[in-house]
């Protein structure tokens, strides 16, 4: 690139004015200003490998002498971290035809995680340990000096509920008739997602509460969950040190009374779990010890340490939606997927692409979501091998750790921008769901987690509307719109999957569309999958983990009625704006070759978050996780 400026300037002589002098010097300075701006630009594309020509030729009619130099930086003009470039332009000697400013590089010096803007603290991104010392055990009855019990209540228990229930009085004497004062002061019924607490004189424990679970044929799968957060969220609100978590009634099978005492034991330690990171006068929280109440000689240790996996990896995946961007950084997901192969060496091992890596490999469609961010691409291989294993399979998920739009900017109310964290949802659950089948070690099944992260950012070297990209299958993609870019690192990541994994049935996870958001609200996921096999396999874990989705239709004839062709590459990266959770799914899916291969694309777009719940939700770990262990039965 030929940048120049041509300046012509007269003669100063001593019978011109001081004040055509200064003009003159005024007009020049304003001129190497510019030089000194276009510099800078020139001198960052350098920084990052752009090749580019700087040439700034000064063309005086006569030469030209003046009585003192000038430097133009531009320091002022660019943020620290940034190279920076100046100009001095001398002027205590004559500027001769085609003399040239020097353009000095000062090479900045980065970290693969930003500096945080309020203190510059080191933060954590994501805990594989995040409960302290919480301590949650089994017990037959309620021990001497606990402080708060919360029992679990039907719509029927509720209903019949009186001042001397038999039930109530066996846990201590008195409590049926506080209870039943209870539920008729506040009007209390049972149903499902309900709660009543209140402080208690002359018993035992300091404080009694009820958690409603609906109808008795038709509790959710994540009522039990619910039971043990809500006991121990209320327990660490009243400061109590420890609480007793029970069901009113107790007459289950033991096989399913243990499945429901994992539930409890996962959701009692979610509910104490708070995300203080980036509190400067965080304080731990005052509850200490949960009692999970058995049923007589059952030993629940082993539901416990299973509930205690499953809520470590919720927890993960909160910690990695909720935290800013600045902070989870692809180079950060890179590390916890490195810290979870290191905490369980026998059955995961993890591989780390480099740009380098995944350039060799063609992921065009990755890398260009990649280019114009300064913070380095991180191609996230996990592997957990179950004993036995002999089915393979992959999740994986979408890890735009900020998506500011590209050059189709995220702009305006509604944009959501400041939200755009929450853009690797997908790389969160399935990171969180590594973390659960890394502990509670499945058999029968290989699992591949993998995440393509990157940032999509605004710059010189940044994808653009109309751009071709060639994905590693030699697929190539019109770039339409530079907004729809979550697809576009999917695509290499799961031709990955199949190609090099070898996984058999593959499941994506992203917050892709708010087109999904639109069609099912902010509380439930779309499923999109062309197998009723997989489809199923989906709706069975989904119930399990208590987390809510619906299949959504994969209509073959939207990829051309909805503008999914082009007229210079094999496809667009999006359509027309109806239907547009249905085309994304139908992109993915041009990215499995093989008719054997099961796969399915899960739009968590909505229920990744919930400011109403706090924020980050955890969705989806859960769910994935059940699916992956379900593979090797």
């Amino acid at each position: 690139m030929d940048n120049r400026i041509e300046t012509n300037l007269e003669p100063v002589d001593a019978r011109s004015s001081i004040a055509r002098a200064h003009t003159r010097m005024l007009r020049f300075a304003s001129r190497v200003t510019a030089v000194a701006l276009n510099a800078s630009v020139l001198t960052t594309r350098a920084a990052h490998g752009a090749p580019v020509t700087a040439r700034v030729l000064v063309l005086p009619s006569t030469t030209a002498t003046f009585n003192r130099d000038f430097t133009f930086s531009s320091t002022a003009m660019m943020p620290p971290s940034a190279p920076r470039a100046s100009v001095s332009v001398p002027f205590a000697r004559a500027i001769g035809p085609r003399a040239r400013p020097s353009i000095r590089h000062r090479t900045p010096v980065r970290s693969s995680t930003r500096t945080f803007a309020a203190s510059g603290g080191d933060y954590v991104p994501g805990q594989l340990q995040p409960f302290g010392d919480l301590s949650v055990v089994g017990a037959e009855a309620i021990p001497d000096g606990c402080q708060m019990l919360v029992l679990s209540v039907c719509e029927a228990d509720a209903e019949k509920l009186s001042a001397d229930d038999k039930v109530l009085e066996g846990y201590a004497p008195g409590l049926a008739a506080v209870v039943k004062d209870m539920c008729d002061e506040q009007e209390f019924k049972g149903a499902a997602g309900s709660s009543v607490f209140t402080r208690v004189a002359g018993l035992p424990f300091k404080h009694v509460g009820l958690v409603g679970l609906g109808k008795a044929d038709a509790i959710a799968g994540d009522a039990w969950m619910s039971l043990g957060k809500e006991a121990t969220a209320a327990a660490a609100k009243s400061k109590c040190t420890s609480v007793a978590v029970g069901k009113y009634w107790m007459g289950d099978e033991e096989a399913a009374f243990r499945g429901k005492a994992e539930g409890i034991a996962a959701g009692a330690f979610l509910g104490s779990f708070e995300d203080s990171r980036f509190k400067s006068d965080a304080k731990p929280g005052p509850l200490k010890t949960v009692h999970v109440l058995t049923q007589p000689g059952v030993d629940v240790a082993s539901e416990i340490a299973a509930g205690k996996a499953k809520a470590s990896g919720v927890a993960l995946t909160k910690q990695l939606v909720a935290a800013p961007p600045n902070v989870v950084t692809p180079s950060a997901l890179a590390r916890i997927a490195n810290e979870i192969a290191a905490q369980f060496p026998d059955t995961c091992s993890v591989k780390i692409l480099e740009k380098e890596e995944c350039e060799a490999m063609g992921m065009g469609s990755y890398l260009g979501v990649a280019e114009a961010s300064d913070e380095p691409p991180k191609f996230i291989h996990l592997t957990y091998k179950g004993e036995g294993a002999k089915k393979t399979v992959a999740v994986v998920g979408k890890g735009l750790t900020f998506d500011s739009g590209g050059y189709n900017i995220k702009a305006g109310a509604g944009s959501m921008i400041e939200m755009m964290k929450f853009d690797m949802g997908g790389a969160g659950a399935t990171l969180g769901a590594a973390r659960i089948i890394a502990e509670t070690a499945p058999a029968g099944v290989e699992a591949h987690f993998i995440v393509a992260s990157c940032e999509n950012m605004i710059g010189s070297r940044g994808l653009r509307p109309g751009d071709i990209l060639t994905a590693s299958n030699g697929k190539t993609i019109e770039v339409n719109n530079t907004d729809a870019e979550g697809r576009l690192t999917l695509a290499d990541a799961l031709v990955y999957a199949e190609k090099t994994a070898g996984a058999t049935s593959i499941v994506d996870v992203a917050t892709l569309t708010g087109a999904c958001i639109v069609g099912l609200g902010p509380e439930v996921a779309g499923v999109f999958t062309p197998d009723d096999d997989l489809a199923a396999e989906l709706e069975a874990s989904a119930k399990e983990a208590g987390e809510l989705f619906w299949r959504m239709p994969m209509q073959e004839t939207y990829w051309k009625s909805c503008g999914m062709t082009s007229e210079y590459a094999d496809m667009k990266n999006t359509g027309s704006r109806g239907g547009g959770a249905i085309t994304a799914a139908l992109f993915l899916k041009r990215f499995i070759e093989k008719d054997t291969t099961k796969w399915g694309h899960l739009d968590i777009a909505g229920p990744v978050w919930d400011d109403k719940k706090g924020g980050a939700t955890g969705f989806a770990a859960q769910t994935l996780a059940a699916w992956v262990a379900s593979q090797g039965k």
